[in-house]
């Protein structure tokens, strides 16, 4: 009985729950899971949209999971949660399988799990603690270098593997966080310069291979290679620009079946051509309510530490959005980013679920509440 009363949460903090942030991701995630089986039924038939609802289930089981304690409770264990996305991403880098050029993956049984999204979760968690422990003061050398080590070290190993979409993704959630932390511009222009030093360094080396500087620069001009990310490219904006205003109709898409990764990263070329401007307007409604809300959220925490995890998110979701919708109209560079909520993959929609239900934890807790 007293497990389960730990398991109910208090209606003091409900009345604090946003529930129009949880319902606008489950309508999002539900068009992704209908999106998704059209895609794939021809070919699949159930398989996809049987995994996405799992864990589509699941997701929502750890929102709840997270909502049940103190937010606070995760500061204490971020230095574990922080070094355990690390060693997963160890592991990755000798026992992990190569998908599209990527060791990005681990199998397990008969599915394979993304360390790098667990990875992400454990950084920012850990910039969080850092910045509240230092009470959002780090413009001093020897605070900022600390806060450069702990996102330096994940995303290292990231881009090692190499996952060029997920290390962009982990440096503006970065980006993000130190510039609503208040980090000085000086230091941020510098960093800047300093990055983009070393990535024409990087980039006129032997780490970054050909074809990944194809499928980076593919989006300047399709025609350049059109066997494979340039035909890729020219096949998404076809689709995309071929719904027109209502789109041609559930289950009746035709210029989808030409893109590979259809029901991933290109999921949203999938919405465009079935569902028209239309749909797609009302998926930038949805991704424009939860981005304002969790603003919100980040703005009325009652602590750095939750300000920080909030901004986490949002800067996730934020260049997620743009840059998965970017690569699909041809003003991106084509990388593995998935469309959030939306998107095929377990762990992508399960960790952001994870992290959804960190920040509405933190925004149900804003008040203290008298019992």
């Amino acid at each position: 009985m007293k497990l389960l009363k730990n398991l109910k949460l208090n209606k003091k903090f409900l009345r604090e729950f946003d529930y129009i942030t949880i319902i606008a991701v489950i309508c999002i995630a539900i068009l992704g899971c209908v999106t998704i089986y059209s895609a794939t039924y021809n070919v699949y038939g159930n398989r996809y949209i049987k995994l996405q609802g799992i864990f589509l289930i699941l997701g929502l089981i750890m929102v709840y999971f997270f909502l049940l304690f103190d937010y606070m409770l995760v500061e204490n264990y971020a230095v574990i949660i922080y070094w355990a996305g690390v060693i997963f991403l160890i592991i990755n880098h000798f026992w992990g399988s190569t998908i599209n050029g990527a060791k990005s993956w681990i199998n397990i049984g008969s599915m394979a799990v993304q360390p790098s999204e667990f990875a992400k979760i454990g950084m920012i968690i850990m910039l969080a603690k850092k910045i509240d422990e230092m009470e959002g003061k780090f413009d001093n050398p020897k605070n900022l270098l600390q806060l450069i080590m702990y996102a330096a070290i994940p995303m290292i190993l990231i881009f090692r593997q190499p996952d060029m979409g997920m290390t962009m993704v982990s440096f503006f959630i970065v980006l993000g966080i130190v510039f609503i932390a208040g980090l000085d511009w000086k230091i941020i222009t510098s960093g800047m310069i300093s990055i983009l030093l070393l990535l024409i360094g990087v980039w006129n080396s032997s780490i970054i291979k050909p074809y990944q500087k194809v499928r980076l620069t593919s989006f300047l001009d399709p025609t350049q290679n059109t066997s494979s990310s340039g035909l890729q490219l020219a096949q998404s904006t076809l689709t995309v620009g071929s719904g027109g205003l209502t789109g041609t109709g559930f289950l009746k898409g035709v210029q989808f079946n030409n893109i590979p990764e259809h029901y991933t990263d290109f999921i949203f070329a999938v919405l465009s051509e079935e569902r028209g401007l239309i749909g797609v307007l009302i998926l930038l409604l949805l991704y424009g309510i939860v981005i304002y809300r969790l603003i919100k959220i980040a703005k009325n925490s009652k602590d750095i530490f939750g300000t920080v995890i909030s901004v986490g998110l949002v800067s996730n979701l934020l260049f997620s959005i743009l840059q998965n919708i970017g690569m699909n109209i041809g003003i991106m560079p084509i990388t593995g980013i998935t469309l959030p909520f939306m998107s095929y993959g377990g762990s992508s929609l399960l960790t952001s679920f994870m992290l959804l239900g960190l920040v509405l934890n933190i925004g149900m807790r804003r008040n203290k509440i008298n019992f």
